[in-house]
C-alpha cells in the first residue's frame, strides 16, 4: 500500500493527515498557533509557528501510525491564501506575515486603480484590486516599511513558506498564486505588466508550478526533524479553497461547492476561463491543469447563525446541554416548524460587510418585514433563508457567465444541516450533496500527491476512485417556486438603502 500526507496550514492551527493511496485517514494531528493585531485591522502570524506546527503534526502522524517513511510516496501542501511572507537573501524571515484577514491597504488599493486600472486588473488577473489580497500587502510594506522591503529577495505564500523550508524550494502554484494579484491568470504566469506598473520586481516571485507538478523533495535537514524519507517529492499543492474542490470532488465542469463556515463560499469549476467583467465574483485558476475556478464569497454565512445563537437562543443552548446535543440542532428543528418565508420576513445577512456581489464595506445586516407577529422561531428561520439567498446570488452571477452548476456539494459546519441543505437544493434548483470523507483541503492536496507521485495518471480519475458521496437533498419543485419570488424581493433590497448604508457608517 502507498501513502500519501496532506498539510493544511490554516489561520488557526496546521493540520496534517496521512492517508492511504484511496483516501483513507490513516493518522492525524494539528497544532494550533496565534494571530496577532498590532493595531486595528491588522492581522499576522509569525511563519515559523507555521513550520514549527508542520514538523511537529508531519512527525506524530509518522510516529502514531505504524507506516514507514518509505512507503510515503508524496506530500501536498493546502494553506490560507493571500499571506504574504518576505525572506531576505539568507531565507530569513525579515518581519510578520500579512495574512488574508488584514485590511490596512486600502490605499495601496487605491494606488494599484490608479497605476493599472480597475478594468485592466480584472483583464489581466480576473479580479478587481482587494485589500485583503498579497500585491496590496507588497505595496504597503514598500510604502511603510522601505527598510524592510529593500531587504527581500523573496515573496512566498503561508504554504510555500513551509515547501521551502522542506525542501529548500522556491515555488509555488497556479492556484494559490491567482490570490496574489501579479498572475496573468488566462495565461497561468505572473504578469510582467502588472508587476512592472507596481515596480515590483519579478525575481522576488517563486517559480510557478501546476498543482499535481512535483516542486521539490525533502532535504536532509526535514528528514532527519520530522521522519520522513529523504527525497520524498513535495507537489504545488493548492490554495485552501482550490484544494477543497479537489477534496469535495469538485474537478470537472457542472461541478460546484457551498461551504458554510463562519463566512460563505459558492465554488464552480470551468474548464474555460470566464472573468467577470464587474468583478462580482473571483476566478482563479483551479488545481486542475488548465481549468479555473469561479468564487463568490460572503463574509457572514454561518456568523449570522452564530450571531443569533448566542444573542437569542439561551433556552436552545441549556437545553441542548440538558440532551447532551447541539445547540444548532434544537435550533433547526425550531426552523422547520416555520414555513418557507419565515411568515414575510427576510434577513439581509451583512453583519461585516459584504465582499460578493456588493464589495460593500459599509452594508450592514437588517430584517426586513419585521412585524408584531413575527415570533424568535421566525426570525431564526429567516436568518437561514437570508444567507441562503446570499449564496444564491453567486450562483446566479456563474450562471450569467454561462458556467454550468447543475451538481453541488455542501462543506462546513453548516453543510452538516439537512434544513440548510435542503434550502440551497431548494435555491439552487440542483442536488445538495455532501462527502463521505470531512477532511477537505488535506484530502484535496493528498490525492494531487498522489497524482504528482504516478499512483493515478489525472486528477479527476483520483477524485472518482477517492471522493464519495454520502447524503443527497434533491430539489422540491414546490419549494422552488415559493423561494423565487423571496429571492427575487430579497435581491431589490440592498441597492434601494446602498445610500443609506454611506450615511450610516459616516454617523
Amino acid at each position: 500500500m502507498r501513502y500519501v500526507i496532506g498539510i493544511d496550514i490554516g489561520t488557526s492551527g496546521t493540520k496534517t493527515v496521512l492517508f492511504d493511496e484511496v483516501g483513507t485517514v490513516i493518522s492525524s494531528a494539528t497544532v494550533e498557533y496565534p494571530m496577532y493585531q498590532p493595531q486595528n485591522g491588522y492581522a499576522e502570524q509569525n511563519p515559523l509557528d507555521w513550520y514549527n506546527a508542520s514538523i511537529s503534526t508531519v512527525k506524530t502522524v509518522l510516529e502514531n501510525s505504524g507506516v514507514k517513511n518509505t512507503d510515503i510516496v508524496g506530500i501536498g501542501l493546502s494553506g490560507q491564501m493571500h499571506g504574504l511572507v518576505m525572506l531576505d537573501e539568507n531565507g530569513d524571515i525579515i518581519r510578520n506575515s500579512i495574512i488574508w484577514c488584514d485590511q490596512r491597504t486600502a490605499k495601496e488599493v487605491d494606488e494599484m486603480n490608479e497605476k493599472i486600472g480597475r478594468e485592466k486588473l480584472i483583464e489581466i488577473t480576473a479580479n478587481p484590486a482587494l485589500t485583503g489580497w498579497t500585491a496590496a500587502k507588497i505595496l504597503w510594506v514598500k510604502n511603510n516599511e522601505p527598510e524592510n522591503y529593500a531587504k527581500c529577495c523573496h515573496i512566498l505564500l503561508p504554504k510555500d513558506y513551509i515547501r521551502y523550508k522542506l525542501t529548500g524550494k522556491f515555488a509555488t502554484e497556479v492556484s494559490d498564486a491567482s490570490g496574489m494579484q501579479l498572475l496573468d491568470v488566462p495565461n497561468r504566469c505572473w504578469s510582467r505588466e502588472v508587476c512592472d506598473a507596481l515596480g515590483i520586481d519579478m525575481s522576488l516571485l517563486a517559480k510557478v508550478y501546476e498543482s499535481c507538478e512535483i516542486t521539490g523533495r525533502i532535504t536532509e535537514e526535514s528528514a532527519v526533524l520530522t521522519g520522513l524519507a529523504v527525497g520524498t517529492p513535495v507537489v504545488g499543492g493548492a490554495g485552501d479553497n482550490a484544494a477543497a474542490a479537489v477534496g469535495t470532488g469538485v474537478v470537472s465542469d457542472g461541478k460546484a461547492f457551498t461551504t458554510i463556515g463562519t463566512s460563505g463560499v459558492v465554488f464552480a469549476h470551468t474548464s474555460k476561463v470566464s472573468i467577470d467583467p464587474k468583478g462580482r465574483v473571483h476566478t482563479c485558476c483551479a488545481a486542475v491543469p488548465d481549468c479555473w475556478h469561479i468564487m463568490g464569497v460572503i463574509q457572514s454565512a454561518g456568523l449570522s447563525l452564530k450571531w443569533f445563537r448566542d444573542n437569542f437562543c439561551q433556552s436552545e443552548k441549556e437545553t441542548a446541554a440538558l440532551m447532551g446535543v447541539d445547540p444548532y440542532y434544537l435550533m433547526d428543528k425550531e426552523a422547520e416548524t416555520v414555513s418557507i418565508g419565515a411568515n414575510r420576513l427576510i434577513y439581509i445577512p451583512y453583519l461585516m460587510g459584504e465582499r460578493t456581489p456588493h464589495l460593500d464595506p459599509n452594508a450592514r445586516g437588517m430584517f426586513f418585514g419585521l412585524s408584531a407577529i413575527h415570533t424568535k422561531k421566525d426570525m431564526l428561520r429567516a436568518v437561514m433563508e437570508g444567507v441562503t439567498y446570499a449564496l444564491r446570488d453567486s450562483i446566479e452571477i456563474c450562471r450569467e457567465m454561462d458556467i454550468n452548476v447543475s451538481d453541488m456539494m455542501a462543506c462546513g459546519g453548516g453543510g452538516t444541516s439537512s434544513l440548510w441543505r435542503q434550502m440551497l437544493a431548494d435555491q439552487y434548483g440542483c442536488p445538495v450533496k455532501t462527502t463521505s470523507s470531512k477532511e477537505g483541503p488535506a484530502l484535496g492536496v493528498a490525492i494531487l500527491a498522489l497524482v504528482g507521485a504516478g499512483v493515478y495518471s489525472t486528477v479527476q480519475e483520483a477524485c472518482e476512485k477517492i471522493v464519495k458521496t454520502d447524503k443527497v437533498q434533491e430539489p422540491i419543485a414546490e419549494n422552488v417556486s415559493k423561494y423565487e419570488k423571496y429571492f427575487r424581493l430579497y435581491d431589490e433590497i440592498y441597492p434601494a438603502v446602498k445610500s443609506n448604508f454611506e450615511k450610516l457608517a459616516q454617523m
